[in-house]
């Protein structure tokens, strides 16, 4: 059986190089391909790379969650892993963000790597299949006993151009999946960076008037807001206090950073691709993602359930942000530099963490 420690090996010295070789775009489809033919080999998979511990179980938003680990949006955006997602380790895992309509996503390039920076360049734009498709396909998987997540967003499309377009396509999306028996809880994602539409639901008065259409809905599920990263703490907590007053108490800090002159980005990197459009993942969103999370737990308290995503590479940056505020992670770009290996580690050193207190 192979240790953690070897599997990081493996990944990070044969694995890995290869992977690099070739457009991060072209292999992220094929690993989508081939993890989609592994969801019924869930006991190999499981022993691979999953570790399980009752000691992990978190009880957020009255969701029981086997581990505070979870894959956030943007890697299983149609929903072809979101069986064995749970089988590599994750505590839960969101699907998207998905759309009401389809969109092949922006022109490429769409994805990039910043191996210096610790990021990706992003830009697909809220690439989908579409909700019934995605619907579609979830249908026919197996997915009792996860806890399966779906990001709504608005359609990318010319079309979708005015405020109450964008609010009746996201209606769609979660009337969609919001009677699904497998869809546990929904991000609402209003911060996405790379979309095309002048109006933002980062704005106080669009985002009311979102989240009270939402609200019409009568959704069962919790919803978590997918909060922007480059805002201040008074930005924050303006779409915080709407969300409470709401009924809506889930938060996510945060989503992707869009500038360049961002500390931790390497200038060669950016130079590099100064000529493609997007937004950076990984630890150039760490700080702020940090930051915001601290400062809201500290000032809305137990009224708050919080989710951190952003630069985490490492068991102790897990642990960093749960003991900053945070009741869960998420985590993409940490994986793809590390392995999939780290989900498992990071579960392994929290349970070691706990025992030694």
């Amino acid at each position: 059986m192979l240790t953690p420690q070897l599997e990081k090996a493996l990944y990070k010295n044969l694995a890995k190089p290869v992977f690099f070789l070739f457009d991060a775009e072209l292999i992220h489809n094929l690993f989508t391909d081939f993890g989609e033919l592994l969801e019924n080999a869930g006991p190999v998979v499981q022993t691979l790379f999953a570790y399980q511990n009752p000691a992990l179980k978190r009880k957020v938003l009255g969701l029981e969650f086997p581990n505070p680990i979870g894959l956030a949006a943007g890697f299983d955006y149609d929903g072809h892993l979101a069986k064995v997602i749970a089988d590599t380790g994750f505590g839960f895992n969101t699907v998207g963000t998905v759309t009401a309509k389809a969109y092949p996503g922006n022109p490429p390039p769409r994805l990039a790597r910043l191996p210096k920076s610790g990021s990706l360049l992003v830009n697909k734009g809220f690439k989908s299949s579409g909700a019934a498709v995605v619907a579609r396909r979830l249908d026919k998987k197996k997915l009792d006993g996860q806890i399966l997540g779906i990001s709504v967003g608005s359609s990318n499309l010319p079309e979708i151009n005015t405020i109450p377009k964008a609010i009746e396509d996201y209606l769609f999306t979660f009337n969609v999946f919001k009677n699904k028996p497998y869809v546990k809880y929904f991000e609402l994602n209003i911060s996405c960076p790379n979309t095309a539409m002048s109006e933002s639901f980062t704005n106080p008065k669009n985002f009311q008037k979102l989240l009270v259409a939402v609200k019409t809905l009568k959704i069962r599920q919790p919803i978590f807001i997918k909060m922007p990263n480059e805002i201040t703490v008074v930005e924050s907590d303006k779409l915080v206090q709407i969300a409470l007053k709401l009924g809506i108490r889930g938060f996510i800090f945060s989503n992707l950073v869009k500038r360049r002159d961002n500390p931790i980005l390497n200038s060669e990197e950016v130079t590099k691709y100064q000529n493609h459009k997007g937004s950076f993942s990984g630890k150039p969103v760490a700080a702020n993602a940090k930051n915001l999370v601290a400062h809201t737990r500290q000032k809305f308290g137990e009224s708050v359930a919080l989710i951190s995503t952003g630069g985490i590479f490492t068991p102790e940056d897990a642990l960093e942000r749960l003991d900053s505020g945070a009741n869960l992670v998420q985590l993409i770009t940490g994986m793809i530099y590390e392995g999939p290996q780290l989900v498992g580690s990071i579960n392994a050193f929290i349970v070691r963490a706990k025992q030694e207190l």
